[in-house]
């Protein structure tokens, strides 16, 4: 309890007693009782305010390096992902579109819906955004589209995304693609 800032006097509270960045700490600290070296984290930040948010991510990567811990880090916070990620994979409608490390993926995005991801975020400091707006309704998971999922909103689709899905490919600096446009190095800029 003590290593996640949970003081051991709260022990006979009740669950409606505590905010809910005590309440997450808490559940970290169930967690961390079996000694894992793995551990699944859902959205564990998204329902705190901004200060208590950064101090959940900061306990979480201090309890990483304290106890050598391997996280799959499950969000949408774009700015969470990029903060305590080493690797970031990008899904679109429960497909993998890209896989990199997070500074190749927030440097130098590949796939189409990753940069569309990216240029979402609000630069500080940027007068214009570079926004991508995407084109399109998002399809149904249930009835997904024929070829690569993404291509009804894609800007650089072709005739080859409607009918074919994309492998997924690795690049030169080891991330992956899963991208016709990619793999075949259209002119996407």
């Amino acid at each position: 309890m003590e290593q996640v800032g949970v003081d051991p006097a709260w022990i006979a509270r009740h669950p409606h007693e505590f905010s809910g960045g005590q309440r997450q700490r808490i559940s970290i600290a169930r967690g961390l009782i079996l000694d894992p070296d793995f551990i699944v984290a859902d959205e564990p930040v998204s329902a705190l305010d901004v200060s208590i948010q950064a101090q959940i991510l900061n306990l979480l990567m201090d309890l990483r390096e304290k106890h050598d811990l391997t996280y799959l880090f499950i969000t949408h916070d774009l700015s969470v992902v990029h903060h305590i990620s080493s690797r970031v994979a990008v899904l679109y409608l429960g497909t993998l579109c890209e896989l990199a490390s997070a500074n190749d993926l927030f440097t130098e995005p590949r796939h189409p819906y990753t940069r569309a991801l990216l240029s979402a975020i609000p630069k500080v400091g940027e007068k214009k955004a570079k926004h991508i707006k995407l084109k399109g309704e998002v399809p149904t998971p249930v009835n997904l589209p024929s070829g690569c999922v993404f291509h009804n909103r894609c800007v650089f689709a072709r005739d080859r995304c409607k009918k074919e899905f994309p492998r997924l490919n690795e690049l030169p600096n080891g991330s992956f693609v899963s991208c016709h446009g990619v793999e075949e190095g259209w002119d996407m800029a």
